[in-house]
């Protein structure tokens, strides 16, 4: 540390040229940050303790294809399962085709096997008393701004209503809340519709659902419970596949994009033309200061001393524009949240992140200040000083 007020000299010692690479690499990892926490959850989604606890059964040619209500009674008969839900995806835009929303067909007990969601129990038996009632999100009570009781309509993207539309409207009966704030992101977006209104409105629905979600007795013993309920249905035209909520729920998300590579894939462009400019950067300012570097060794400086204040300066240039973008991209996520009214909704900036991100950037600061420090160390007095 006692020479950091000379490797603070020479960061700044072109203003213009750091300010400028500073800005390049703070957007590097503002982006970084919310691609990240974008990764992180969706690759957490059914990882909470709630989850553990359910089994998602699906057909197992594809999660579009239905599975016929009578299943139910059958897969409540299978030990280790304490309780059975089922719903079915309608879709659902509000005003304009950009306001898709997460609308689900639910049966009765559906909020049973899900108790990380809040709902006020008067709002809850209302809803239960409306037929064609919905339980709305807050997110998207505050996107709309929506109020209980008012009647809203919506357009389906499949299924059309009993007199030929798309065209549905449904009474917003209550409000859905995470319980501890933990899911709040998918949670209070969603929106729910009762199954029996949705089957018996519109004529494409036959006794068939979209998917089972069962709660089992023993998590130890899910394995076994998951194959005897695909048991069921063995060699028949409704095959399904049962996994838990987290395979689930990645195997859903494999079908539509593999969000780890989409990711992985923009981050490593921008990171690959982060080490260009970078090392551009690094290597200019060591060539601007080859006499200053001869003058050092000339007083007494090692070249291991030189090589160390080189790294230094180029891991401290990243952290610096990484660290404020990760701030920044921290910052941003409710900021963003709450200036949309809940539209978009940025995952927050874990400790994993934070890590990963240092990480990175002492990577890459130590990979772009190799090159211009090795020559710094071999730098010959003579030849530098005569400016050869």
């Amino acid at each position: 540390m006692k020479y950091f007020h000379l490797i603070w000299a020479a960061l700044f010692r072109r203003k213009a040229r750091t300010f400028l690479t500073l800005a390049s690499i703070l957007a590097a990892f503002l982006l970084f940050g919310m691609l990240d926490g974008i990764r992180s959850t969706f690759a957490e989604l059914g990882q909470n303790a709630d989850g553990a606890q359910r089994l998602q059964t699906t057909s197992r040619l594809s999660m579009v294809e239905t599975l016929p209500l009578a299943l139910e009674p059958r897969i409540r008969q299978v030990d280790n399962i304490e309780a059975v839900t089922w719903a079915n995806w309608f879709g659902g835009v509000y005003q304009n085709p950009r306001n898709q929303l997460f609308t689900f067909a639910v049966a009765p007990n559906y909020l049973e096997l899900y108790p990380e969601i809040e709902v006020e129990p008067a709002q809850l038996e209302k809803w239960k008393a409306t037929r064609n009632g919905i339980l709305v999100g807050q997110q998207m009570m505050t996107r709309f701004g929506w109020e209980v009781g008012q009647t809203v309509p919506l357009q389906s993207n499949i299924f059309p209503n009993s007199d030929g539309t798309l065209n549905w409207a449904f009474e917003i009966a209550g409000v859905l809340r995470a319980r501890d704030g933990k899911n709040a992101g998918f949670t209070e977006a969603l929106i729910l519709m009762h199954y029996a209104y949705f089957e018996e409105a519109t004529p494409y629905v036959d006794d068939n659902v979209g998917w089972y979600v069962s709660r089992v007795s023993d998590v130890n013993r899910s394995d076994a419970a998951a194959k005897a309920i695909d048991a069921l249905s063995q060699n028949s035209p409704h095959e399904t596949r049962t996994m838990n909520e987290q395979a689930a729920m990645a195997a859903q998300l494999k079908q539509m994009a593999d969000i780890g590579l989409i990711v992985g894939s923009i981050m490593g462009a921008v990171f690959f033309t982060l080490l260009l400019l970078t090392g551009n950067t690094m290597a200019q300012a060591v060539r601007e200061r080859t006499s200053e570097l001869a003058v050092l060794k000339t007083i007494g400086f090692t070249s291991h001393s030189v090589l160390a204040m080189v790294l230094a300066e180029s891991v401290l240039l990243v952290l610096i524009g990484g660290v404020l973008g990760l701030g920044l991209a921290a910052v941003l996520g409710p900021v963003v949240g709450a200036v949309s009214g809940g539209a978009i909704s940025l995952p927050p900036i874990g400790w994993r992140s934070w890590v990963l991100g240092l990480g990175l950037m002492a990577a890459i600061g130590l990979l772009v200040g190799a090159l211009p420090a090795l020559r710094a160390m071999r730098l010959n007095i003579v030849d530098a000083l005569a400016g050869r």
